[in-house]
C-alpha cells in the first residue's frame, strides 16, 4: 500500500512520520529527492537525496520523477525507483510530500491512500518561525502557499487533526496507525 501523508509546510508531517516509522517498523519511508541544502541532523539518502539543482534537471530530462515540483526556490521529487522497490513487497510505503505532490502522486497510483496532516493556520505560522530554517521572506512565501494547500484537503480520503492540544503527536500518530490498520 502507498500512504501518502501531506501538510502545508510547518505542519508537522516529517515528525508524525518519524513517529509513526518508529513506531510500525514494517513500514518503509520513501525518501524524496531536492535541491534545498542539508539541515543539521539530516542524512543523504535517508532523510533525502540532496542534489545539486543540475542534478535534479538531469533526472526530470530522464523521466525519472512520479512527481516533482519547484516548491520556494527548492525542487522537491518523488523518484519512480523509490516507489518500484517497493510495490511488490510486503510493505507499506509512506510518503512526505506536499499538497500538490500528494495530488500529482494520486494519479499515477489511485490505489494510494491519501492523508492530510490538518493543523490551525496560526499555529503553521507559529510553527514556521519556531524552527527557524527559513528567512522571513522565505516564511512570507510558505505561509501564503498555505492557503492554497489548505483548500485541496478535500481531495484527500483522510484528514488527521494535530493541532497543538496537549498529546497532539500521540494522537496524530493513533489516528493514522487506524488508518493504516483498515488496509492490512
Amino acid at each position: 500500500m502507498l500512504i501518502v501523508i501531506s501538510a502545508p509546510s510547518g505542519a508537522g508531517k516529517t515528525t508524525i512520520i518519524k513517529e509513526l516509522l518508529r513506531e510500525v517498523p514494517e513500514l518503509k519511508f520513501s525518501v524524496s529527492a531536492t535541491t534545498r541544502k542539508i539541515r543539521e541532523g539530516e542524512k543523504h539518502g535517508k532523510d533525502y537525496y540532496f542534489l545539486t539543482e543540475g542534478e535534479f534537471d538531469e533526472k526530470i530530462r530522464a523521466g525519472e520523477f512520479a512527481e516533482w515540483e519547484s516548491v520556494h526556490t527548492n525542487c522537491y521529487g518523488t523518484l519512480k525507483s523509490e516507489i518500484e522497490k517497493y510495490l511488490n513487497s510486503k510493505h507499506h510505503l509512506v510518503f512526505d510530500v506536499d499538497v500538490k505532490g500528494a495530488l500529482s502522486l494520486k494519479k499515477l497510483y489511485p490505489e494510494a491512500v491519501m492523508i492530510y496532516i490538518d493543523v490551525p493556520t496560526k499555529q503553521l505560522l507559529e510553527r514556521l518561525k519556531k524552527r527557524n530554517t527559513e528567512s522571513v521572506e522565505e516564511i512570507k512565501k510558505r505561509y501564503e502557499r498555505i492557503e492554497l494547500e489548505i483548500k485541496e484537503k478535500e481531495h484527500f480520503d483522510y484528514v488527521v487533526d494535530k493541532s497543538d492540544k496537549p498529546h497532539g503527536l500521540k494522537i496524530a500518530v493513533n489516528d493514522l496507525k487506524k488508518i493504516i490498520n483498515k488496509y492490512n
